[in-house]
């Protein structure tokens, strides 16, 4: 019994001091971070709940994100090279590895892996007719804007066409099924989300089994050797498109327009495939600029400089693709001038030019 008491008052004695004690609350463990050298621009820093941005550290200040800009403006200031490769206002240009970049591309457009034979209808096929693949071409344009293609998987496509018909000889009625089964190809190297083989079969209205598509698949790609990566017009047509606009304030849509349809333009003749791409994309720079500004000289110095050509290069594939303008060649194929002549392309393809391009320009520059 005293033992019960001695128990029970002891256990009074220690409630009594604990309730005269301080009350000390528990703090949470901090863990510490560990730091990675030093990384500039951080973008996730932990801001303490407690504590005002204004109390931050200058390093850890967040700054806001900048909001889209409508149009990419050229500072008086900047350095025209900056602007062109992009350093400035976009950042997929890769503006400090553009030169490097565009070398290797140039590099990569002449091996001979990648290159269709200047001649092949006359040399390797037998059924097959430069109007035939024109009307191809024409097809496969509508075809990619019924699908909403990106303009990359229509140059990817005709390159496809133009290489595997170097080295295989084909029957017409199989130049259909090659088109289309050409573009899935590209579309799954270049879209996000390709068409399907159904799809293509569809707009066909069938005539190629979902079978027979996937077997000339399966042709092109081992025929190739899977080199599926080429530079394009497309590709070259980006930076010339800058460079050509090196004084304007404000990048004109309607060159860039304009350039993209000489340059779907010169898709259509087979008199086109023996011009490398940056060629062709230089040629139409030079040509938008002559139909914009007839009177002035369509070529600059910085042009010739960034292209690598000079007027007198380009004089040839000018005149082609003038013509084809103009509808002196190819004028039943109506697809590309169909498709430039909407609101959202600004009607380019409506647009006057003058019948013949001056001689003079075709000069060479002087420094």
């Amino acid at each position: 019994m005293a033992e019960q008491e001695n128990c029970v008052r002891l256990t009074r004695t220690a409630k009594k001091r604990a309730a005269e004690m301080p009350i000390v609350e528990e703090q949470p463990v901090l863990k510490k971070r560990v730091v990675l050298g030093e990384l500039p621009n951080l973008s996730n820093i932990v801001v303490p709940i407690n504590k005002s941005a204004g109390d931050l550290p200058r390093k850890q200040k967040i700054k806001p994100k900048p909001k889209a800009k409508k149009a990419i403006i050229l500072k008086e200031d900047e350095a025209p090279k900056e602007y062109i490769d992009g350093m400035s206002d976009d950042p997929q240009m890769c503006g400090p590895y553009a030169s490097d970049i565009y070398e290797y591309l140039h590099k990569l457009e002449v091996d001979p892996k990648r290159r269709p034979l200047p001649d092949y209808i006359e040399k390797v096929q037998k059924d097959v007719s430069p109007n035939m693949r024109g009307i191809l071409v024409d097809w496969l344009v509508e075809v990619a804007e019924e699908y909403k293609l990106v303009s990359d998987t229509l140059y990817l496509t005709i390159t496809y066409i133009d290489r595997f018909l170097s080295l295989n000889v084909l029957n017409r009625q199989k130049l259909q099924l090659l088109g289309v089964s050409s573009m899935l190809i590209a579309s799954k190297y270049e879209e996000i989300n390709p068409p399907n083989v159904e799809d293509f079969c569809y707009i066909t209205d069938n005539t190629y089994t979902k079978e027979e598509v996937v077997k000339t698949e399966s042709d092109i790609l081992n025929s190739l050797k899977f080199e599926l990566g080429s530079p394009t017009i497309k590709t070259f047509l980006r930076r010339f498109t800058r460079v050509a606009q090196e004084d304007c304030k404000i990048l004109s849509l309607q060159l860039e327009f304009l350039g993209y349809y000489l340059a779907e333009l010169s898709l259509l003749d087979y008199n086109c495939v023996k011009f490398l791409p940056s060629l062709v994309a230089a040629t139409v720079i030079f040509l938008a600029r002559f139909i914009i500004t007839p009177k002035m000289h369509p070529w600059t110095l910085t042009l010739q400089q960034y292209s690598g050509y000079k007027p007198s290069d380009l004089k040839e594939c000018v005149l082609i693709i003038h013509d084809l303008y103009l509808s002196r060649r190819g004028g039943g194929l109506q697809a590309v001038r169909e498709k430039y002549k909407q609101h959202k392309f600004k009607r380019v393809a409506s647009m006057p030019s003058p019948p013949e391009v001056p001689v003079s320009f075709f000069e060479d520059l002087k420094e």
